[in-house]
């Protein structure tokens, strides 16, 4: 399927960035409502994504514009069931974030509005970006607004916050430009010329060693961006130091773009390392699950508990990406849709509390259900979606994660290691009600002990109008999950099918070389149809 879609996604947020620039600063309210208008354009544009057919794996809305033809750079967009959900929740939360930081920030408007139009670009390039070049591009693009947010816009210590976080991602994304650079010259030593086209990229198989090393660089700046334990130092700081609107996207949409990039690039590139080390990743996700639960179970600060939850959760996700199966994968990326939409929404609740009582302190609070009853029912529902009850969005993606680590006990080696994790795992679960039920309790039952705390204002209308889409997700996803499944599952079983076919060709190889992916799965279909056809021996073996 053909069509500028993809172009005009990235084309509004673009050409609204640079009307922003033009307008006067003194256009303060013209420009909110400039930029909340072209937000709510592109989540129309994306929609228009969801009703096409997905039943067949491959890339629809495909655009491909040579750019610097010497060197095999292109423009080439595509939407699969892999990234779709991801552009949806990006134009979906993008507004929403924006909104609600319309009480909240009141100096350079124009500069704050420009940075969040510039930052949408970012995120949807990069989870609709074929072309390696142009998906580097974007994901350093990403960088530069969300510094600024952090940094201009942030709390007492934002400029601290603001450095680490750049600092951080710009060391994992220089290795991974080297290992760009290397597979594509690789590439072009078999190909006779240069290309950056991932589906180009995706015939060369190379040898289990530089996959090892490649695979390594890639996975640093992807592990950075989830944050994968121990690279998660960052994340603390920025979500504290950050405003509403930039802790909901970092947490909903920013973190979601390491666990992409390994799905969509560093996995099918580099499969036998990915079936060594994935194993390790999932581990240390494990740990990571462990580690934020108890982090944030001993924080006193609201939003700094919300952000190591996050750890925790994104950990889930890491282990059900490296099951390699079917379940554990379709389970990671709704998974992070969920999170996206738990996790924005407890910021979008941490921020409106903040607003009233300049306080995020546990200990400041009390009885609040009594005071702001339409705030304690939206953070309960939000609470139970978090800590994954039946019935709401955080259940299904747990569950399918968890059976897909149990089914890799047998299918992947390990056996031993993966039943401990998903043992593990398990755990996680429980100890996320702990740290949430607890924060809870401290917040909104009991007597009101601090008189400052008995005039706060429940939910406005613009908190409210924020709050209710993402709610209305939660029982969505929850209930019936099989909408969004259904968009996805085919990419799912298409890329676990060609990572197994890719994975056994770069095991036997000593050389690089080019593959077709279409005639090796029929030579493995062939083999293990004649396996199946051998007669078994007296002691039951082929």
């Amino acid at each position: 399927m053909t069509s500028h879609s993809l172009s005009w996604l990235l084309a509004v947020p673009a050409i609204s960035a640079l009307v922003v620039l033009l307008l006067p600063r003194s256009w303060e309210g013209s420009i909110r409502r400039f930029s909340i208008g072209a937000m709510l354009v592109e989540l129309l544009l994306s929609l228009r994504l969801v009703f096409a057919d997905y039943s067949e794996a491959g890339y629809l809305f495909v655009e491909q514009m040579s750019w610097v033809e010497s060197f095999g750079i292109s423009y080439k967009v595509g939407v699969d069931g892999l990234s779709l959900w991801l552009v949806i929740l990006t134009t979906l939360l993008s507004p929403i974030a924006l909104y609600a930081s319309w009480g909240s920030i009141t100096t350079r408007i124009k500069e704050y509005a420009f940075s969040f139009l510039l930052l949408e670009l970012g995120m949807l390039g990069a989870f609709v970006a074929l072309d390696l070049f142009l998906f580097y591009v974007f994901w350093e693009l990403m960088l530069v607004p969300m510094y600024l947010i952090i940094g201009v816009w942030g709390g007492k210590d934002r400029v601290y916050a603001a450095v680490k976080f750049f600092i951080y991602t710009m060391v994992g994304s220089l290795l991974m430009l080297v290992a760009i650079l290397y597979v594509v010259t690789s590439y072009k030593e078999l190909a006779g010329h240069y290309s950056f086209d991932l589906q180009e990229l995706s015939t060369l198989v190379l040898p289990a060693m530089p996959q090892y090393l490649l695979f390594s660089a890639f996975a640093l700046a992807f592990a950075i961006k989830v944050p994968m334990f121990p690279f998660h130092t960052w994340l603390p700081d920025a979500h504290v130091q950050a405003p509403t609107g930039g802790s909901v996207i970092l947490a909903a949409v920013l973190l979601k773009l390491g666990i992409y990039g390994f799905i969509r690039f560093a996995m099918p590139l580099f499969p036998v390392a990915s079936q060594v080390i994935g194993p390790v990743l999932a581990g240390l996700g494990v740990f990571g699950i462990i580690y934020g639960a108890y982090a944030a179970w001993v924080q006193r600060d609201l939003k700094k508990l919300v952000a190591y939850s996050s750890v925790s959760h994104m950990g889930f996700i890491l282990l059900g990406l490296f099951a390699m199966n079917r379940t554990g994968i379709s389970g990671a990326m709704l998974q992070m849709i969920n999170h996206g939409i738990s996790t924005g929404a407890l910021f979008l609740l941490v921020g409106a509390i903040y607003d009233r009582r300049h306080s995020r302190l546990l200990d400041d609070f009390g009885g609040l259900a009594k005071v702001m009853p339409w705030y304690a029912l939206f953070f309960v529902i939000i609470t139970m979606s978090s800590i994954g009850l039946p019935g709401t969005n955080g259940f299904v993606g747990e569950f399918m994660i968890l059976a897909g680590a149990f089914i890799s006990r047998s299918s992947i080696g390990f056996g031993s290691a993966w039943f401990v994790m998903t043992l593990l795992a398990a755990t996680g679960v429980i100890f996320a009600a702990v740290y949430m039920l607890h924060a809870v309790l401290r917040i909104f039952w009991g007597k009101v002990v601090h008189s400052e705390n008995e005039s706060l204002t429940d939910l406005n209308r613009r908190e409210v109008l924020s709050l209710l889409p993402l709610l209305a997700m939660v029982f969505w996803i929850g209930l019936y999950p099989k909408f969004f499944l259904d968009k996805m599952n085919p990419a799912v079983d298409s890329f676990v099918s060609d990572f197994t076919v890719r994975y056994y060709e770069g095991r036997r190889t000593s050389e690089p070389h080019l593959i077709d992916i279409d005639e090796l799965k029929l030579k493995l279909e062939a083999a293990r149809g004649l396996a199946m056809a051998q007669p078994m021996d007296e002691e039951g073996a082929r």
